[in-house]
């Protein structure tokens, strides 16, 4: 999720093309009864359903399942009008088009070659399209609560599940906790109308992702908004990990990104990172040579360390 609201995320709308007949017949379409977003929105509700009825709920923020708005070019799910869930370029359905995502996909720094990855929170499934393009030999597995999100699956050009993909309906937290050990990376973007899941922001969901990550494992998860707001999940998680934490800010996006290691003394090899992620950014088309120097100045800083209210190195 990028917290970038409608009216910051882009200077102008684009012209709609026409909806694809396919998702236009699966879904409610209707033009975006919005100002700054024009185009199509594609809703999960009956044809009888009265569009002048969800015109009205939709401006007064009272629609309460998530919509997707296709502008021609462009694809986004969103949850309500205040935060954009996914985005998704029509031309190109596995880019990764938002920074967040870029700077999440920074583990392959930490993670090269990585057997076993989770995603919590699909969303329109940026994340999994580019690992399982670009990480076609990774398992990965995908878990998701709402069935609406799921839903918009076709709208988002997912790939079907097979035997190193699976897409499961139901509570992340849950599901981690019966995940067999070993995951490589553990990814989290589980936001809902009211922000970032609840469930996962405690300290036995974040305890329970050092015991099931691999023994050199990343947690990599997507705060969006300000990062003091996240104060307490980015202290518990210096708790859980003893303090391998690092927070990298995303201003483009409005987001923080955070790693967590599972390793007890990870010091990383700055001056290696920075000559591997020449190599990582020539394999899968990142700017990891940025994203390097971005995460070594965040450590130096102690940025989690400041997010978190604490003082001291």
């Amino acid at each position: 999720m990028s917290a970038l609201p409608f009216d910051r995320r882009r200077a102008g709308a684009f012209s709609a093309e026409p909806m694809p007949p396919d998702l236009a017949a699966r879904f409610f379409a209707m033009p975006s009864p919005f100002e700054t977003e024009a185009g199509t929105l594609l809703l999960r509700e009956p044809p009888t359903a009265s569009a002048g009825e969800l015109r009205a709920r939709l401006l007064a923020g009272r629609y309460d399942r998530p919509f997707v708005v296709d502008d021609g070019e462009l694809r986004y799910l969103y949850f309500d009008t205040r935060l954009m869930q996914s985005a998704m370029r029509i031309a190109a359905p596995d880019a990764l088009e938002l920074r967040y995502t870029r700077k999440m996909m920074s583990f392959l720094l930490f993670q090269p070659r990585p057997a076993r990855i989770a995603l919590i929170g699909l969303g329109g499934g940026s994340l999994l399209k580019f690992c399982r393009r670009r990480l076609p030999e990774a398992h990965f597995t995908a878990v998701e609560i709402d069935a609406d999100v799921l839903a918009f699956g076709d709208a988002f050009a997912l790939p079907p599940p097979g035997p190193l993909l699976e897409i499961v309906q139901g509570d992340g937290g849950e599901w981690l906790a019966a995940a067999e050990p070993g995951l490589d990376a553990l990814l989290v973007d589980a936001f809902d109308a009211h922000g970032f899941a609840s469930g996962l922001a405690g300290r036995d969901f974040l305890r329970c992702a050092w015991d099931r990550l691999a023994a050199k494992g990343v947690l990599v998860i997507n705060l969006a908004g300000e990062g003091a707001c996240y104060a307490g999940l980015i202290a518990a998680a210096m708790d859980a990990f003893d303090e391998q934490v690092i927070v990298v800010p995303v201003p483009e996006d409005g987001n923080h990104v955070l790693f967590a290691f599972r390793e007890r003394h990870f010091a990383p090899r700055w001056r290696w990172l920075h000559s591997h992620a020449k190599e990582l950014r020539a394999r899968h088309g990142l700017d990891f040579p940025a994203f390097a120097q971005k995460i070594e100045r965040a450590a130096r800083l102690s940025v989690a360390r400041g997010l978190a209210g604490r003082r001291g190195g």
